[in-house]
C-alpha cells in the first residue's frame, strides 16, 4: 500500500507490506492476500496518513510520539527506532514463520490464514540494529543470519548469529530465538560508515561476507529527521574504495588473516558458494554503481517506465574464486587460482594481500534462486528473473553455469516475480522439479496468474489465474505440507 489517506510513500520498497499465498490442495489452487498488521500499519491507518518513517520516506511529525519525545529519541539514540513493516521475505524458524525486513524487527505470521502474530525484536537476543532477510538454513533447519551492530560500546561490527531449529523439550512453549547464539563478529572497516548488505554466502566450512563500499553514514542518519531528508539519502557508493572479501572459518569462527579484496561494486544477492580443490568459489549478482535503488522511487515508476528507469549499470552474475591454502612464497603478481574451469583470478600483491577479479557468467539477471539442496555445494543451475536496462523483470531464466546456456520463459504483457524452485520428491537430478512464479499482467483482458514451469525443460506445466489484482512481490518461500505444524493445518 503506497498511499495512506492523502499521503504517499516516496519509494516502492517503503509501501505497507502485503503478504500473499497460493495454496495447492487436491489439484486446485487457492489464493489469499492480507496486509501485514504491523505496528507501523496500525499507526498509519489509525492516523489516516503516513506517520512512521520508512527508509525512503521520512514522516512528520509522528503522532505515535509527541514531538518532544521524538526529539529526545533522536538526540539520545544514534540510530532511530526502525519500522516493523516487514516486506522483504518469509523466514522459517523451528515450526514458526516470520515476515522479515532489514531492520531488527520481524513479525510472526500464520502461513495459512496470513494473520499477523507477535512482533519480535532481534536486539533483545543479539546486539544488532539491522539484519538481513536472506538467512541460510542447514540440513537440520538451524538458521545462520547476520546483522550490523552500530557504535555499540564504541565499535561498529557485523555479527553472525545462529538460531536453532528446536528448543529443549522442557521449553517447548518458548521461541527458538531465546536460544540464539553469536557465532562471531567482524569489525567494520569504518566506525561511522558501515557497509550495507542484503545477503551473504556459505559453504561447508566457510561464511562469506562482502563488505562493499555502499555505505551508511551514521551521523547523517542520526540527524536525518531534523534535516528533513530520508534515511536512503544517508547511503552512498564510494567507487574509489575497495570491496573487502571476508572468509570466516566455521570451526575457528575467525576471519581469514590475509586481506582479500576486489574492485568497488554493489551487490544485493549472493547466488551460491562452494569449495573445490582448495578454493572457495562464490557467485553473486553485482552492479558497478547504486542506480538500482534510485530506479524504484515511485516518481520513476510511471507510465513511461522504460523511459524513466534506465539503469546506468546492468546486473551481472559474477564468479569469484579465493584460494585457501596457497604458496606463501609465490611471487608478487602470481595468479593463485588453480582451477581450470574458471577465468576468475586472485593475484598476490606485495603486502601479501590478494586482489580478486571475477569471471562474468551472465548479464541481465536478478532475484536468483537455486535448488536449495545444493546450497553451499558445487551446483549447476541458477533460476532468476531477466532484466535489461530497466529494473522490472520481463522474463524468467534458467542459467547453466557450466555451459553458460540459458533457457527463458516470457509472454507479452507479463511481469514475472522471483522464480522459486521446488524439488520433486526423491529427485536425483539438480533440476528435477518445478519453478513457481507469480505473474503480474499489464493487459486488462489478461488476468494475473501463478506460473508453473518444469525446471528441466522450462516448458509450462500449468498456470492458475486469479481474478484479483496481483502485485509484484520481492521474495517468497515454498512450504511443504509436512512443515505446517498441526495447529496451522
Amino acid at each position: 500500500m503506497h498511499t495512506v489517506g492523502e499521503t504517499q510513500y516516496n519509494h516502492w520498497f517503503d509501501g505497507l507490506a502485503l503478504v500473499h499465498s497460493f495454496t495447492f490442495k487436491n489439484g486446485e489452487v487457492s489464493y489469499r492476500s492480507k496486509y501485514l498488521r504491523s505496528d507501523t500499519y496500525n499507526c498509519n491507518i489509525e492516523a489516516n496518513r503516513i506517520v512512521v518513517s520508512e527508509f525512503g520516506t521520512m514522516a512528520y511529525p509522528d503522532p505515535c510520539k509527541n514531538i518532544f519525545a521524538k526529539a529526545f529519541c533522536y538526540l539520545s539514540h544514534t540510530i532511530p527506532e526502525f519500522t516493523d513493516n516487514c516486506l522483504i521475505n518469509i523466514m522459517k524458524t523451528g515450526e514458526d514463520f516470520y515476515a522479515t525486513s532489514e531492520t531488527n524487527f520481524i513479525r510472526k505470521i500464520d502461513p495459512l490464514t496470513l494473520e499477523t502474530l507477535e512482533k519480535v525484536d532481534y536486539s533483545k537476543y543479539v546486539t544488532v540494529n539491522l539484519a538481513t532477510s536472506h538467512p541460510h538454513y542447514d540440513s537440520a533447519g538451524n538458521i545462520l543470519n547476520m546483522g550490523t551492530s552500530i557504535v555499540d560500546k564504541g565499535k561498529t561490527k557485523y555479527v553472525i548469529f545462529k538460531i536453532p531449529s528446536s528448543v529443549p523439550e522442557k521449553e517447548k512453549k518458548k521461541s527458538c530465538l531465546k536460544h540464539l547464539e553469536v557465532v562471531c563478529s567482524i569489525p567494520s572497516h569504518s566506525l561511522l560508515h558501515p557497509s550495507y548488505y542484503h545477503s551473504f554466502g556459505v559453504t561447508e566450512n566457510y561464511i562469506i561476507f562482502i563488505e562493499q563500499p555502499f555505505k551508511l553514514d551514521i551521523l547523517k542518519m542520526a540527524t536525518a529527521y531534523f534535516r528533513g531528508v530520508n534515511w536512503a539519502s544517508c547511503l552512498s557508493f564510494h567507487k574509489e574504495d575497495k570491496t573487502w572479501i571476508h572468509l570466516i572459518d566455521k570451526k575457528t569462527k575467525k576471519d581469514a588473516t590475509t586481506k582479500i579484496y576486489t574492485d568497488a561494486m554493489v551487490l544485493f544477492h549472493h547466488v551460491n558458494a562452494y569449495e573445490e580443490d582448495g578454493h572457495v568459489v562464490f557467485d553473486v549478482i553485482s552492479y558497478s554503481d547504486n542506480s538500482l535503488y534510485q530506479m524504484f522511487y515511485l516518481k520513476n515508476l510511471t507510465e513511461d517506465l522504460t523511459e524513466n528507469t534506465k539503469l546506468t549499470s546492468i546486473p551481472a552474475c559474477k564468479r569469484f574464486v579465493v584460494p585457501l591454502g596457497f604458496d606463501k612464497d609465490a611471487e608478487v603478481g602470481t595468479n593463485l587460482v588453480k582451477l581450470p574451469s574458471t577465468t576468475a583470478t586472485a593475484v598476490k600483491e606485495k603486502e601479501g594481500s590478494i586482489y580478486c577479479q571475477p569471471e562474468t557468467l551472465c548479464e541481465g539477471i536478478e532475484l536468483p534462486r537455486i535448488n536449495y539442496d545444493y546450497n553451499g555445494k558445487k551446483y549447476r543451475y541458477i533460476y532468476a528473473t531477466e532484466v535489461q536496462w530497466s529494473p522490472v523483470p520481463t522474463k524468467i531464466a534458467k542459467l547453466d553455469v557450466l555451459t553458460k546456456e540459458k533457457l527463458s520463459w516470457e509472454e507479452e504483457h507479463c511481469w514475472p516475480a522471483e522464480p522459486v524452485f521446488v524439488p520433486r520428491p526423491d529427485s536425483k537430478d539438480e533440476d528435477d522439479g518445478l519453478i513457481l512464479s507469480s505473474i503480474v499482467t499489464s493487459d486488462p483482458k489478461k488476468p494475473p496468474f501463478l506460473l508453473i514451469l518444469d525446471a528441466k525443460t522450462f516448458m509450462e506445466t500449468a498456470r492458475a489465474s486469479v481474478n484479483v489484482d496481483l502485485h509484484l512481490d520481492l521474495h517468497g518461500i515454498f512450504i511443504p505440507e509436512k512443515d505446517l505444524n498441526p495447529e496451522h493445518e
